[in-house]
């Protein structure tokens, strides 16, 4: 028993309520880019396609918020799998859309991007209780896909992506160098440093992988996990914007700040569902003396 309610009960009202707010969520987002479509003629110029004129563009606005944001505001307030489904087939029309126009004109990296991680997101949410699984006990294999995880996830999410908004947004690529360039060094590599030693206890004290998709074999509340309890999202999320200060660039600071907002309200609930029910009350307890974002080092967790 946790809190009076058996951890299945706990778990399954987790679920539905982090849809819901998944989904109101990207409702808001879509909302406000097209505003912001509107109201600003640089953040216009960055979602464009050279040679396809405005009015191509602005086809898509009421498609937009009737099958996307319309329908994900819906979802938000009613239980609905079909609904689901519709919406991944809106953001897989809208991304394949996307890829194509980026094929034909070598331009658009940044909308057919975003559209691609829309279908991504939306993928999530439709498939992901299917997604998480133990990984493998060989320790040989489990630092090797962590290796890959760690090159594949730092290449897109810390070069290319940020590439692509300097770009899109008119940014050089050759940062200034001053005190906001040193800074944002030092913090990219305390956090690089966070997420490899992260990364370290989960393979040798957890069995396992960083990825959820290829999680951990054992409840992991050494080294950092001692003291936070998603070491490796702080990292990342402040590598992010390490990155933004070093450019001194506002597109990549609200990139890695949506991310950590939707690492928190649609990421991290699904995993610490998992989590407690895989681990039960040892997990349970864990959470409730560890902080998910602030350290506790005034504060030892027991062991």
């Amino acid at each position: 028993m946790i809190g009076g309610n058996r951890p299945e009960n706990v778990t399954a009202s987790g679920g539905a309520r982090m849809k819901e707010t998944a989904y109101l969520l990207q409702a808001a987002l879509i909302s406000v880019w097209w505003v912001g479509l509107a109201s600003s003629q640089a953040f216009f110029a960055a979602f464009q396609f050279a040679g396809v004129g405005p009015t191509a563009f602005w086809s898509f606005l009421l498609p937009d918020l009737i099958l996307i944001a319309g329908l994900s505001l819906a979802r938000a307030y009613r239980e609905n799998a079909t609904l689901e489904y519709i919406i991944l087939g809106a953001m897989g029309y809208g991304a394949l859309y996307c890829c194509n126009a980026t094929l034909l004109t070598g331009s658009g990296l940044l909308p057919t991007g975003l559209m691609l991680l829309g279908f991504a997101y939306n993928g999530f949410l439709c498939f992901h209780a299917s997604l998480f699984r133990p990984a493998s006990t060989d320790l040989f294999w489990n630092v090797l896909k962590t290796a890959i995880q760690f090159v594949s996830i730092w290449v897109l999410t810390l070069l290319v992506i940020p590439y692509v908004l300097l770009d899109a947004f008119g940014q050089s690529i050759i940062p200034r160098i001053d005190a906001w360039f040193y800074l944002g060094v030092f913090l990219f590599v305390c956090c690089g440093g966070l997420g490899l030693a992260s990364s370290y206890f989960i393979v040798f004290d957890g069995v396992g992988t960083p990825l959820p998709l290829d999680q951990t074999n054992r409840l992991v509340t050494t080294g950092p996990y001692r003291y936070v309890r998603n070491p490796m999202a702080v990292a990342g999320i402040g590598q992010g914007m390490a990155i933004a200060m070093i450019y001194r660039s506002p597109p990549i600071l609200v990139y890695s700040l949506l991310g950590m907002l939707i690492w928190h309200i649609v990421v991290r609930p699904i995993e610490e569902r998992d989590m407690l029910k895989r681990f039960g009350l040892p997990y349970a307890e864990y959470r409730s003396r560890v902080s998910c974002w602030i350290p506790t080092f005034g504060r030892i967790p027991e062991q």
